[in-house]
């Protein structure tokens, strides 16, 4: 009498599941596959994405279907002028019962927070994310609450150009990872929103496709990413070359270093690799780094753009043979 094996299961790999991520995303958000994946990056690399875009790019459609599709918690706020620290931290009520005060945590608690127009706050405001994002807890009252894993921020903002808009100071952007802009779609990506957004809402019928305990074994396997000891030189090459540059007042911090080395790893994973390249660092670098570069205001006027400086930095920052 034979025996049945039993079935086959297939774990998910790594490059599996970063693929599924990307597919969901782009059958809502069309023609910006490059950017999907770059948000997916940031999301594996434990850092927050600011979208800094015109209205009605695809913004907050980005960030929400990049929430719906993980197995996690997620909140949305939409920022305004007369939004409180109080109402992302949340507050102590009083029972009158037991004559205590209780805390009731405010959308900072959600595993995925869309912080939708974070530039339409004030200061203040926008300010009670700083510690959240930083160091993954929340202090209220004298009281620390730690956030649960995984904790990402993404924000869209409009350009500070327009009305209504506050500038997001240099402490604050430089906790972001990665900023990116998506800019107007492609002929045939708006025909296809023009077909995906007739009877049926294509982000209503989005679902998760990864689990929160995949997001962290992904994130883990981000972390076991090889950098070698030549491209570590690399980096600080970089951050260094970033501060000396004479059009720049601020330059990289050891935050920002420290955030595009994680970039870097995370780059190198979706792209199958177990170690890291030069070229996994040209790839996230524009996107890790024009938003905390802080241009003379001279140079500015002779046509310097941070996009630009960072063409200069990479230019004059060799690259060893053995990185």
């Amino acid at each position: 009498m034979g025996v049945t094996a039993a079935p086959s299961t297939q774990v998910p790999t790594f490059a599996s599941l970063f693929e599924a991520i990307t597919d969901n995303v782009a059958s809502v958000v069309h023609g910006k596959r490059h950017e999907i994946e770059l948000a997916i990056v940031c999301l594996l690399a434990e850092g927050h994405l600011l979208i800094e875009d015109v209205p009605g790019v695809g913004k907050t459609s980005l960030a929400k279907a990049l929430a719906t599709s993980l197995e996690c918690t997620w909140k949305r706020v939409q920022f305004t002028p007369d939004l409180l620290p109080t109402d992302l931290v949340g507050v102590s009520v009083y029972q009158r019962s037991t004559e205590t005060f209780d805390f009731r945590p405010g959308p900072l608690f959600a595993n995925v927070v869309l912080a939708d127009e974070i530039n339409r706050a004030s200061p203040k405001t926008q300010s009670a994310l700083l510690e959240a994002m930083e160091e993954r807890q929340i202090s209220v009252e004298g009281r620390s609450h730690p956030l649960s894993p995984p904790f990402m921020v993404i924000a869209t903002q409009n350009p500070v150009e327009q009305e209504g808009t506050y500038r997001l100071p240099e402490s604050q952007l430089d906790r972001f990872l990665l900023r990116l802009s998506l800019g107007y779609p492609g002929r045939d990506a708006e025909l296809s929103i023009l077909d995906s957004h007739g009877a049926n809402e294509t982000l209503a019928q989005l679902r998760p496709v990864v689990t929160s305990a995949e997001v962290l074994a992904m994130i883990d396997a981000v972390r076991g990413v090889h950098l070698a000891d030549p491209l570590k030189s690399y980096l600080v090459d970089l951050a260094e070359a970033s501060r000396k540059h004479a059009g720049i007042t601020l330059g990289m911090s050891p935050r920002a270093t420290l955030q595009l080395a994680r970039a870097t790893r995370a780059q190198a994973a979706s792209c199958g690799r177990k170690y890291a390249t030069p070229d996994d660092v040209k790839a996230v670098i524009y996107a890790a780094l024009c938003h905390r570069l802080v241009i003379r205001p001279d140079a500015a006027a002779r046509g310097l753009t941070s996009h630009r400086a960072v063409a200069e930095i990479l230019a004059s920052v060799p690259i060893s043979p053995a990185s």
